[in-house]
Order: C-alpha cells, then structure tokens, then sequence
C-alpha cells in the first residue's frame, strides 16, 4: 500500500527548498523532526478540502476498515462532535428535532458538541455498571427505553469499547436501532484495533451507521491521530457532509506530522500486522488467566486493555499504581477502585512478563470494602447548551446542594464527567464527587 502524504514529505524534505513559507522553524531542527513539519503547500492537499495526497491516503484507510473513513489530527474529541453534528443536521434535514440517546458514560467531547449543536440528550443507564466510566447498554434495556420514551430519538450513541476495556454488543443494538429507523453512533475511540482482529469486532462492521476511532490510542500513529468511518450502508447525506462537519471543529492548519503517520499507519496495518496482533492478544489472554488465577480480580472485555479491580488487594487504585510507578511500570489509568494497562503489539512477551511477575510480587492486604457511591440520576434543570453558556462561579462541593452545574469538572483521564452541565447537584452527587476527589465546581450563578 502506497504513502503518498510521506513520500510527498519525504521528496519535498529531500529537495532543500527555500522555505519561505510557514512554519516559523523553517525546517531547522530544533526538536528533530523539524524538516517534516509542513503546512498545505503546493501539492500537500488540503485536510478539509482534500483532492490529492490526502483524498488518496484517507481512502487508502477506507479500504483497511471497508467504510469512508476521514482523517482527524485532533484527536477523537474532534470526530465525536463532527458525529453529534452529522446527526443533528440529518434529523432537521428530515424535519426533526434533534434528540440522541446516549450511554451515561460519554466523554466530555460528546457533551461539549451538545452544547454547541444544542442538541438535546437522553440518558441510557445501566444497573449492571461497577463505576461511572461503564454503561452496559444492551439491546433489550434499549428496547425499554425507547419504548418509555415520550420522544423517540434521532439516534443512539454508544461508547464501546469503554474506559476499563467493557465491550457492548453492538450487533444487537444495532438491530433496535434499525427497527425504530434510529442511526447508532459509536464511540469506537479505544478500539482501531478490533477491525484488525481474526474476527473482526469493529462497530462498522458489527452495525453502526457512523463511529470514531482513535488511532493513536492503539495503532502506532501519533498523538492526536483518529478517524471518523461512516459505512456504506449509511445514507449518502453522511460521507457527503462529513468534511463540512469536521471543519467546524478543527484547526485549519492540522499537523502534518499526524497526517503522515496516519499515512504511514495504512501501510503498517496492510503487511503484518493482524498476525502480529493476533499473537499479541492470545499472550495477553494468556497473562490475564495467570492473573486470575492469582487472585486478580479482572475487568472487561476488550483483549489488549488489562483492567483490576485493586480493592480486593488491599490497595485502592491510586495507591496501586503508584507502586507499580516506582517498579517502572506506568499505568494508563488508577482511580479509587481500577488500575488500566493498555497493551499493543508495540510492547513485547517481556512486557508482558515483567507485568504479571511485578504484580505477583505485590504483597496482597487484606480486602477494602469500600464500595463507591452508586451512580446518581439527576434531575435535569435546563439543556446542556443554556448551562455552558451561562454566568458561573466555582463553589466548594459541600455548599453545591441544589445547584446547577454549569462546567464538567474533569479531567483527560478519563474525561467521563459524573455530573452534566444543566443538572441539579443533590446529596448523592456531591457523595461521588467526594469520593473522587473533586472538591470544588463550577455552578451557573
């Protein structure tokens, strides 16, 4: 598979131009990488506008992951609004009003774009979730919902694979989505891999109409590489609009940098990289029984995302991670109550090995049975867009009671708020934003 955005790079690097033209570091290196550090020249293309290099190297991806697939070199946060976005414009161009039902465990991207699309949302709950990151949607408790619904929506919004490696089955949901004419978007942003698998278990081919994934999160492309697919199956309105939605959200001059890994990505997946990822996963599952058999108690689904419960080792997570931190291993994720470790092939068996022997090594303590607070339903005092646009004040959590939250207060990790801007904060809010160690917000004055 070709690279026409590095081999661009590469010939223009080679040709010792007088670049009088931007960057400012004018290829000099001060960092290194300098002299590949480009902008849309002669002959680079354009990301928004893309007829050339570009255009080739996104369908180059498409044909990898058998969908129209588009580039982002802003991360998944900038793929996740352009869907919320898709979707609010197919719903008015059909004379609807936007509504999209979405798991509770959304990232804060996806409230964000509510926030600027004015696009109302109903939450989906599960009560099967161990924390605020799962929301273990399935196809009946979907089912229900819609059919409690006073509005149906205009679309479902899934995150799946979540922040501790739990998968829902898309296929199922995908097949309600479809009986009540509902579009399924999926927060794919942990999950490139999946389509790359023996079986694939990517939500484009498992059902959904449009998903994003982060390629930088498990593929080796640069921080901030993602992409946006949107199957074939899916009305024409999306892939037509797709680029005028991801302009809204990004920077007109996206990092060429990015753009030649995701290039060099398309051919990194083309050679051997399914039989080197299929080998990967079957040792990684291999160290999950190990652990388990060690009395590791273990969460999720997601093959390459190693998730334990730290509690029933006598740590809490925090504390967990800071002693896997001075043995040189260092975490993805550590709260309260889990420590995440994300596995690509990029590691090694030794990885692997060095992990299971460090964790054994760990004295076990006994229990702590602390259970966190369980995830609270809140009442709902205006739309999400009203309370981010409104006058707010940061108040200390104990005086929050009976407040609007005007401001999600949380950061990236995991960037999964436990509170919605426009909600009313009650005493079971306020026990889960103590518990994780939040202590002032911002409320609309």
């Amino acid at each position: 598979m070709n690279t026409p955005i590095c081999d661009f790079v590469n010939e223009y690097t080679n040709s010792k131009a007088e670049r009088l033209h931007m960057p400012g570091h004018k290829g000099v290196p001060f960092l290194g990488f300098e002299a590949y550090d480009i902008t849309e020249i002669d002959g680079a293309d354009s990301l928004y506008e893309a007829s050339g290099i570009i255009a080739e190297s996104e369908k180059n991806a498409g044909s990898l992951f058998g969908c129209d697939t588009f580039y982002s070199a802003e991360g998944s946060s900038q793929c996740i609004k352009a869907m919320v976005h898709l979707a609010v414009l197919h719903a008015k161009s059909e004379g609807k009003a936007p509504l999209i039902a979405a798991g509770r465990n959304a990232h804060k991207a996806f409230m964000n774009a509510a926030a600027l699309t004015d696009c109302d949302v109903m939450w989906l709950y599960s009560d099967e979730d161990e924390s605020y990151l799962s929301c273990m949607i399935t196809a009946q408790s979907l089912e229900n919902s819609l059919e409690k619904a006073e509005t149906k929506p205009t679309a479902v919004y899934i995150t799946s694979p979540d922040y501790l490696g739990s998968t829902v089955d898309i296929k199922s949901i995908s097949a309600v989505c479809n009986k009540h004419g509902i579009l399924l978007l999926v927060d794919n942003a942990h999950g490139a891999y999946l389509k790359f698998l023996p079986q694939s278990l990517h939500p484009m081919d498992c059902g959904a109409d449009i998903c994003c994934d982060s390629a930088h999160k498990t593929l080796p492309v640069l921080t901030g590489g993602a992409y946006l697919h949107i199957s074939k199956n899916a009305d024409p309105f999306f892939a037509e609009n797709a680029k005028a939605s991801l302009v809204l959200y990004g920077s007109t001059s996206p990092s060429y940098l990015i753009l030649q890994s995701l290039d060099k990505a398309n051919e990194y997946i083309n050679g051997g990289y399914r039989e080197g990822l299929a080998e990967f996963c079957a040792e990684t599952a291999e160290a999950k029984k190990f652990l388990a058999d060690n009395g590791f108690e273990l969460y999720g689904s997601e093959p390459l995302k190693i998730t334990i419960g730290t509690k029933s080792c006598g740590y809490y997570g925090t504390d967990f991670a800071d002693i896997l931190k001075s043995k040189g291993i260092l975490c993805e994720f550590s709260d309260k109550d889990f420590i995440v470790l994300m596995l690509t092939p990029e590691n090694s068996g030794e990885t692997l090995k060095k992990l299971a022997d460090t964790l054994i090594s760990i004295p076990k303590k006994e229990r702590i049975r602390e259970n966190p607070p369980a995830i609270p339903v809140l009442p709902s005092a205006t739309s999400i867009r009203k309370a981010v646009f409104s006058p707010c004040e940061t108040v200390d959590i104990s005086n929050a009671k009976g407040r609007i939250l005007a401001q999600a207060n949380v950061a990236c990790p995991p960037a999964v708020p436990v509170a919605v801007c426009g909600e009313i904060i009650t005493e079971e809010a306020i026990k889960c934003f103590e518990y994780f160690g939040i202590n002032q917000i911002k409320v609309v004055k």
